[in-house]
């Protein structure tokens, strides 16, 4: 069991040490009257806590801890590993991290260094234990960050490379079997010996790339699991060790690295304001880097809980504008509230932003803290208080929510490094480079969002808590039991006993939905020589050899009788079409199209107890959220507008089960129009102590949210 406080940790990054003048009791006592319960702190600044080499200051950040205390706010420490001190690079310039074109990179902003170099550990080690050692014993530290979004970089050092060539004999055992198993013979690329093995910024071979990628994020992986080691030396067994992850990393695997971990912990950053409207504006307004749209801050949520299958942390979110000084979108009034408690609802424990006060130097000048360069609450303080509050008044209820899922999304890590590398969709690169981060999230996130406007909640699971190398974690059966659908698109990279299970998870009774590129490449990324998808072709009833990417949309249409009560008339699909043949499924959609509709866009297939359903195409959003309420229908789910509550299309409702087994219903209103809904049975308002009536009406106000308890 997580040792967290009975509630909802709720807080912000606090930096004292960045302040123009002392103010560390009126932080905290703004903080206290906010409902802050939590702060993090101590992660950036490394040459604060060691200015010079061996030489340490560790007594500035007291103040501030014996003032958590005394408030009752809890404090999570974090390591400052990732910003190196300009001391370190002038003594040890070998550790810069080595970029893909051969140089050092340039120093001046962060996590420029290369973590696998014995002089960076050395210091780091050193750092580490004297942080540590100083407030482990403190009341305040609940817990500790190992650095902060770590794999940043691609490491092309020399000692990286050589190490990736030592893991390759190691594994492959003779430059003859990696020959074979890497199809060397293509453009003459057959090594005669280790040392012929080509620098990877030249690389333009995909089994290559896949190899140099899970090398890279083990590295990650071992060094976040080194860190975590260091920091239990000294920890009292009542303190947790997590890092936080920027899902958007080229160098971390999101499940591996947390294994090491007590609880997995994410930095979820959303574009506002018009962005979480719902339904989706059609071209919602760009904010950065930021990810775009309401389904897309549950996702988030659905992918900090998959990497543990547990409650999880929120250790960085928007306090105001995220992205520099030309970003400027702050929430309206309410979404900060509605975005929280939509974290919650998907099983968030704590709920931290970045961060306290707006530095006022620096580069990330203009990524807008809870107070504002003036230092006085404002707007954003006032809406975070009212927020306090209700977490306050939810108190325990509310703490660790197991969230309702009725679809599970298998996500692959290692497929969607393959696709990066060969991407299904879009322009490349000369010489494939740089990778396409986001073609993988362009397959699996369409189906997150369409389950979203459906009004059915995701699972999120990866590949290797179903199997793992060759053998079966999680039997198809109790799979079955808990998500009756499973969505299965993109898995370009798979081992035979994934897609053999995948084929046993219908046998057993499951519904299984499978997208394009899935059971395409064997795990050395290599196109199968299978018929696809590749040993699934008779549990799904047909097969494709072609394929085509789509310049534009092109209609679907339901093949025969009447189409789903919730199927569009304008039903499309984008970017991709596969040239299914159908062998025993029954056609279920199929493109309005002179060359491409003589192929079926959707087919379905009895399997044993269950089903496979073959989706040919990424459908539009409308489409994919149709499909899914007929898959889910299939399975006994209520009708969309029961899991609305008979909401309008602003409204949604997000269930999950507390840990006194009571059931907790959050609904949102995600518009500036008011809306209504119709509570299901007999609840309580969490927030404001109303018992409500089965049948009662429940009333939204523009960007409004809603918390009921049932028995």
């Amino acid at each position: 069991m997580l040792p967290l406080p009975d509630r909802v940790l709720f807080g912000a990054a606090y930096y004292p040490e960045y302040t123009p003048e002392p103010r560390v009791k009126t932080d905290l006592d703004l903080m206290v009257e906010a409902g802050f319960t939590v702060v993090r702190v101590g992660e950036s600044v490394w040459s604060t806590w060691e200015p010079e080499d061996g030489v340490f200051d560790l007594d500035w950040l007291e103040e501030a801890l014996d003032g958590a205390h005394e408030r009752g706010i809890s404090v999570v420490l974090g390591t400052p590993t990732y910003a190196v001190p300009m001391w370190l690079v002038r003594k040890h310039p070998e550790v810069a991290a080595v970029d893909e074109t051969g140089h050092p990179r340039a120093w001046g902003a962060r996590q420029e260094v290369d973590y696998t170099h014995p002089a960076f550990l050395f210091h780091a080690e050193r750092v580490v234990r004297a942080v540590v050692g100083r407030y482990a014993a403190h009341p305040a530290v609940i817990g500790f960050q190992v650095d902060n979004e770590p794999g940043l970089h691609l490491f092309h050092n020399r000692s990286v490379v050589q190490g990736f060539v030592d893991e390759l004999r190691r594994t492959h055992g003779t430059v003859e079997a990696l020959n074979d198993a890497w199809g060397l013979t293509y453009w003459s690329h057959r090594l005669s010996t280790w040392a012929d093995l080509w620098e990877p910024r030249g690389n333009a071979q995909p089994q290559y790339d896949q190899a140099w990628r899970a090398h890279q994020a083990r590295l990650t992986t071992d060094f976040i699991a080194w860190q975590a080691g260091l920091v239990r030396e000294l920890a009292r067994p009542d303190q947790w060790v997590t890092t936080c992850v920027s899902y958007t990393r080229p160098a971390v695997d999101e499940y591996e690295v947390d294994r090491a971990l007590d609880v997995a912990a994410g930095n979820p950053y959303y574009a506002m304001q018009g962005a979480l409207a719902v339904p989706a504006p059609a071209a919602p307004v760009p904010q950065g880097w930021a990810t775009a749209g309401t389904w897309s801050v549950v996702h988030s949520a659905d992918r900090m809980w998959a990497s543990k299958q547990a409650p999880f942390l929120v250790t960085e979110t928007n306090a105001g504008p995220i992205g520099g000084s030309s970003t400027n979108f702050p929430a309206w009034d309410g979404q900060w509230r509605q975005v929280a408690w939509a974290m919650v609802a998907r099983g968030a424990r704590m709920v931290e932003y970045w961060h306290w006060h707006t530095l006022h130097a620096g580069t990330e000048t203009y990524w807008g803290g809870v107070l504002p360069h003036d230092q006085r609450p404002g707007r954003v303080y006032e809406q975070l208080a009212q927020l306090g509050a209700e977490l306050g008044t939810a108190g325990s209820l509310v703490a660790g929510l197991r969230p309702d899922a009725q679809v599970g999304l298998l996500f692959s890590v290692p497929s969607k490094w393959g696709l990066a590398f060969q991407p299904y969709d879009g322009p490349r690169g000369a010489g494939h480079s740089p990778a396409d981060e986001t073609a993988y999230e362009r397959l699996t996130g369409p189906w997150a969002r369409a389950a979203f406007d459906a009004g059915l909640g995701v699972r999120v699971v990866h590949d290797r808590q179903l199997v793992e190398a060759g053998a079966v974690v999680r039997e198809p059966a109790d799979v079955v039991a808990e998500l009756p659908v499973l969505v299965v698109a993109g898995l370009y990279v798979a081992e035979d006993a994934l897609l053999d299970w995948l084929g046993a998870y219908a046998a057993a009774g499951g519904h299984l939905v499978l997208g394009p590129r899935t059971g395409y490449a064997d795990p050395l990324a290599r196109a199968r020589r299978e018929v696809k998808p590749s040993r699934l072709v008779g549990a799904a009833g047909t097969s494709y050899q072609e394929f085509t990417n789509l310049g534009e949309p092109v209609p679907v249409r339901w093949a025969d009788g009447e189409p789903p009560a919730l199927w569009p008339a304008d039903a499309a699909a984008t970017t991709w079409a596969d040239a299914l043949v159908v062998d025993g499924a029954e056609v279920l959609a199929r493109y309005e199209h002179p060359q491409l509709g003589r192929w079926p866009a959707v087919v379905t297939h009895r399997h044993g107890a269950g089903r496979v359903t073959t989706v040919g195409t990424v459908p539009d959003a409308a489409t994919g959220a149709a499909l899914l309420d007929w898959c889910a229908g299939l399975d006994g789910a209520a009708p969309r507008e029961e899991r609305r509550w008979g909401g309008g299309p602003s409204v949604t409702v997000m269930g999950a089960t507390a840990a006194d087994g009571r059931r907790v219903h959050v609904v949102h209103n995600w518009s500036w129009d008011p809306a209504r809904a119709v509570v299901p049975a007999a609840a309580t308002d969490v927030l404001g102590g109303q018992a409500l009536d089965e049948g009662a009406a429940l009333e939204l106000g523009p960007w409004d949210v809603r918390v009921l308890v049932t028995a």
